[in-house]
């Protein structure tokens, strides 16, 4: 294509403290953002090469007029959580005169709510940015870019990582699938991106990872697919033995997290290949041990099995099991804040994420609680912001009150370490996995001796859990610190200021 050189500017917007956010986590390693934003560098590895491109990541530094006013275009994505930032940014670009291209999930669930945007590139950037370059370069363009098909991973091109100071993460990413088998209905995964898992072949995943490499990465990468194990016969023909391969050639760089349905506990050659790809965390929608609930939400995968001895097999198999829970369902009896709470200290879950049910645009959930006259407005994005928008059948102070006090509760000090101890002593690693020393991590030690150690409300569970590691788990005291420290933050935003010291 022979497009016009333009100046980008890709911009991320700023997101509010929340459960993921890790935000008073990341101050112990002096990162400044959990992970770069890969949709934006992947559609800038889309644009054309004799255009001019930067990145504004938000989270990391702030957005300056001098940006903007470089810009000949700013292309902005984001999710629904961020939308407060979103138009600030559109306000700023309006008032400067500098057009706008907003992409991404929130533009295509709600694109209705940005009138002010130039021009609106939805659904999957594969198919609709193409076609807006196109029209731009021949002097036609429109407002309105979508599409009704599903983009062809295969043909998703590499990140363009040097936009990106990597030291300012946390955390790396890559996408390998799009889409979910299983249809939630309170989940809009399908209704942006199908219910039909769409993958990237083996050698583009290893191209990804060479490429990463090649950068000098070495830590933390996140496979950020909805459910990674949407396509299982392909997982354990294909992309995890070349991934096995290519992590033991290269002396284990990375690892490995994601996001996976509870049916991985069924598949022993799953995990165990998982593990010896390099993978240690997975985080699961679990959402209610209520039988009626999960019925009623269509989550059948997690019907009619035992999801405690589900979580402990996974952990047993060397994976961290990170859980998602739900709180609001019709089906709700009032037992159920004691009953969530026994269950999240039972299984060891230690990142343990509760939000009230809410029901985005798109979903069944929402379309069916406009029928019922209950809706009330969209959401905020927010899993623990108290926010609920409709009106559920249980009485709704019994609900937030009840919700704040199972968050309060598997929060508090005692809870969240004995938690953490419960964990590691079921908890087996791969023994693939290599330790790769940073000086973050000394820097972040010496921070939780003063920050949780001396100063913090749980110095005698902090002391407790670090002897026991000592003398019981030697090889996981790494692990234990790194989950202390997620406790502080979130303690932090679950149970609002506690006392802590920022």
């Amino acid at each position: 294509m022979s497009t016009t050189g333009k100046n980008v500017l890709l911009v991320y917007p700023k997101h509010p403290d929340t459960f993921w956010s890790y935000k008073y986590a990341l101050k112990f390693i002096s990162k400044k953002a959990g992970s770069p934003p890969l949709g934006l560098l992947t559609v800038a590895a889309m644009i054309p090469g004799n255009w001019e491109k930067r990145l504004v990541d938000m989270p990391v530094r702030p957005l300056e007029d001098k940006d903007l006013r470089w810009a000949d275009y700013v292309f902005i994505s984001a999710m629904c959580i961020q939308k407060q930032s979103v138009q600030q940014v559109i306000a700023r670009c309006k008032a400067l005169g500098v057009k706008t291209v907003g992409g991404g999930p929130l533009f295509t669930a709600i694109p209705e709510d940005f009138p002010d945007v130039d021009h609106l590139v939805l659904n999957e950037a594969e198919i609709t940015l193409p076609l807006f370059l196109e029209d731009l370069e021949r002097g036609r363009v429109q407002r309105v870019y979508t599409s009704d098909r599903w983009a062809d991973m295969e043909q998703t091109p590499i990140p363009l990582w040097d936009m990106v100071k990597k030291r300012n993460y946390a955390s790396m990413n890559i996408q390998y699938s799009r889409g979910c088998p299983f249809n939630c209905e309170f989940c809009n995964i399908t209704v942006l991106y199908g219910q039909k898992p769409r993958t990237k072949g083996t050698a583009q995943i290893i191209a990804e990872l060479d490429h990463l490499h090649q950068t000098g990465w070495r830590g933390s990468v996140f496979f950020v697919d909805d459910n990674f194990i949407g396509n299982k016969a392909k997982l354990k023909k294909e992309v995890l033995p070349a991934m096995c391969d290519w992590m033991k050639k290269m002396n284990y760089p990375f690892a490995f997290a994601t996001e996976a349905s509870i049916n991985l506990a069924d598949d022993p050659e799953l995990m165990r290949l998982m593990g010896h790809a390099g993978f240690d965390t997975v985080f699961v929608g679990i959402e209610t041990p209520n039988e009626a609930s999960l019925a009623e939400c269509n989550k059948f995968q997690n019907k009619d099995r035992n999801l405690m001895e589900c979580v402990k097999t996974i952990q047993k198999s060397g994976l961290q099991v990170q859980g998602g829970f739900i709180l609001g369902f019709d089906n709700d009896p009032p037992s159920i804040f004691d009953r969530l709470t026994k269950f999240i200290q039972e299984s060891g879950i230690v990142t343990a994420m509760v939000g009230l049910l809410n029901a985005p645009r798109g979903t069944r959930l929402y379309e069916r609680l406009v029928k019922e006259g209950r809706l009330l407005n969209d959401i905020s994005g927010d899993h623990m912001d108290l926010s609920m928008n409709f009106i559920p059948k249980m009485n709704r102070e019994l609900l937030v009150s009840g919700y704040q006090r199972t968050l309060d509760t598997i929060y508090s000090p005692k809870c969240y370490y004995e938690r953490i101890r419960r964990f590691l002593a079921d908890y087996t690693p791969s023994q693939q996995k290599m330790f790769h020393f940073h000086l973050s991590y000394v820097t972040a030690f010496v921070r939780t001796v003063f920050v949780l150690g001396i100063a913090g409300k749980e110095r005698f569970q902090y002391w407790k859990l670090l002897a026991w590691s000592l003398f019981k788990h030697p090889r996981l005291m790494p692990l234990a610190i790194g989950l202390a420290i997620c406790g502080f933050h979130f303690r932090k935003v679950s149970c609002g200021n506690m006392g802590y010291p920022e």
